[in-house]
């Protein structure tokens, strides 16, 4: 054979190499460094970098030895994954003390008899990833859901891969990213005779109001793959997962033979080790005792239903109650627990209050419902919410709502009421380590569910969301905000119309947080300093009402001296806990 001949019969494979290299400098795709050009030429060692990690496509790779190598070669904070795994058992025994089996089953669905859906989601719009700043919204949709992060800038340049492809979901009302779906075409990572692609990193926005999200991004995703002339799109989803793999079943996605294995790390501990110790705490409990433990501290459950323990390091042991400590004292405590006495205090320390009235003045009661025309009515002495009416504007509701709070505590306050949100912030050791807005539940209609239907549906998913802390009573005082707002429980909410069920932003009745630590006034941070030290509470959560977390217009609410730290992750509301209670198990840069 001539040059000439040999030279026009290598074309092809060159130009193959060459398209490979295109779509690997493209989305990520990196060769293992043992690669040479005739298993690049055959697809063979191809991994994909979705920024979280690798997924290491194990029919591409010659052996299983190679596959292990690759998975060694795992970077800091990642967890790669290696997909198709033939023969999990014999890949294991090459470094059983360094890899694990998945417990994740895999389900696929046939994109040939797949029947993309006719209506467009209710309240919020599918798109492609299109900016930084959905970056790092996704990346906060992953962090609530316990997910690896990402760098937003890596996955901000990849927007244009043609193997993975990042697609959100926007609020139609707020601009929001309510959720996340990122596929993979394995046709352009690899030439796939199968045509196959799959589906990775699904996840909702747990505090987001509308339904749905996760059920209309997998469709779209599939519709994607369907419209690429994908043949198959599989995914990964835990053996427990039973909400993730009910939906894909209703989808028409079924269990396949195949398998995963990861390398034994930080992120998977649980997953090779078991689930955490099952102590009966709770969520706001557990974050605090899993901090201990993570520095080494002993605990010891005192009694799980009420969320008590004791932190035990050396010759030092404090007994808590979740956030609430034997370093706050009983006085500090009446102080939050009596929420006159919390106003005069703030009044004193020169910190706004909004104006009030004692409820057996009725005259008093009058004056001022006339003066503001809308009041709020709480008890003086409760929490979670439980008694609390806000927005009166007639005598007759208030008159119920006076005698609805002198259930949980026979002094009532009737205060003016301030427009705004809810603002929490928390005080921990005179800093002010978090702040959220509180955002009171709402719903969306679809057209075709009732008013109670919507409001179950809301309950369900804060319920799962919370460990359980969260749920929407269809009480009267939800019957209330619903009836004012139009609507009965029986009625079908229009598509797109948007009712609040309560006016109160209470965590546990459906309420939800969003963080605003970076955003809050200086102001505010000031107050809340100003308000722990009048209070002489080492941990505290205040409650403002603000016009604006970047304004300086705000009153005080009340004060709570058992905040829930887990409501403002991710930011590091546990580990400044336990640096207060153990200082000497604080990280030196935290420190300072």
């Amino acid at each position: 054979m001539s040059a000439a001949d040999k030279s026009r019969k290598d074309r092809p494979v060159r130009a193959r190499q060459h398209r490979l290299e295109r779509l690997r400098k493209q989305s990520g795709l990196t060769p293992p460094p043992s690669a040479i050009p005739e298993a690049a030429e055959k697809g063979e060692g191809v991994t994909v970098d979705c920024g979280w990690g690798r997924l290491v496509f194990c029919q591409t790779f010659p052996d299983n030895e190679s596959i292990a190598e690759a998975l060694k070669d795992e970077g800091e904070d990642r967890r790669d994954i290696a997909v198709y795994v033939r023969d999990p058992h014999v890949l294991l025994a090459i470094a059983p003390t360094e890899l694990f089996l998945d417990p994740s089953h895999t389900y696929r669905l046939d994109l040939g008899a797949f029947k993309t859906a006719r209506d467009r989601p209710e309240g919020f719009t599918i798109r492609r990833l299109s900016s930084a700043a959905d970056a790092k919204a996704v990346n906060r949709i992953y962090r609530a859901n316990h997910m690896v992060t990402v760098d937003p800038d890596y996955v901000w340049k990849r927007r244009d891969s043609r193997v993975i492809t990042i697609f959100v979901a926007e609020d139609n009302e707020s601009g929001d990213i309510v959720g996340t779906v990122t596929g993979v075409d394995h046709g352009r990572a690899f030439d796939d005779p199968e045509q196959g692609s799959s589906l990775w990193c699904l996840a909702a926005d747990p505090k987001a109001r509308l339904p749905k999200i996760g059920e209309a991004l997998t469709r779209h995703l599939a519709g994607h793959f369907q419209a690429r002339g994908c043949a198959f799109m599989d995914l990964s989803v835990l053996h427990d997962n039973e909400a993730a793999i009910s939906l894909y079943e209703r989808l028409g996605f079924v269990r396949v033979p195949f398998f995963a294995v990861k390398r034994k790390n930080p992120i998977n501990e649980t997953l090779f080790t078991g689930p955490p110790m099952e102590d009966g705490l709770n969520v706001y409990a557990r974050i605090i005792t899993e901090e201990a433990r993570r520095r080494g501290i002993a605990t010891e459950v005192l009694d799980a239903e009420g969320g008590f323990f004791r932190l035990t390091l050396g010759g030092r042991s404090i007994v808590c109650r979740e956030s609430l400590s034997e370093l706050t004292s009983a006085v500090a405590m009446s102080r939050c627990d009596d929420k006159a006495v919390s106003r005069r205090l703030m009044q004193k320390a020169g910190i706004p209050v909004a104006e009030a009235v004692d409820a057996d003045d009725d005259d008093a009661v009058g004056r001022l419902l006339d003066r503001a025309r809308e009041v709020v009515v709480k008890p003086v002495r409760g929490e979670q919410g439980r008694g609390v009416t806000v927005g009166i504007r007639d005598r007759k509701t208030l008159d119920q709502a006076i005698r609805s709070a002198r259930e949980q505590c026979p002094d009532v306050l009737v205060e003016t009421c301030m427009s705004g949100d809810d603002l929490r912030v928390i005080v921990i050791g005179g800093k002010v380590v978090a702040a959220a807005l509180r955002k009171r539940p709402s719903i969306v209609g679809d057209g075709t569910s009732t008013v109670r239907k919507l409001i179950t549906g809301l309950s369900r998913r804060r319920h799962a969301a919370t460990d359980g802390e969260s749920r929407i009573p269809l009480d009267r005082e939800t019957r209330r905000c619903v009836s004012n707002e139009g609507y009965s429980f029986d009625d079908v909410l229009p598509a797109g119309k948007t009712i609040e069920v309560r006016k109160t932003a209470n965590l546990h009745t459906g309420g939800t947080l969003h963080d605003v630590t970076a955003r809050l006034h200086p102001g505010i941070i000031e107050a809340s300093i100003k308000a722990a030290s009048a209070l002489d509470i080492p941990v505290v959560g205040l409650d403002f009402m603000v016009e604006s977390p970047a304004s300086g217009d705000f009153i005080f609410i009340e004060a709570n001296e058992r905040p829930g730290l887990a409501n403002h992750e991710p930011q590091p509301t546990a580990e400044r806990f336990i640096d207060l209670l153990f200082p000497q198990t604080a990280r030196k840069d935290d420190a300072e």
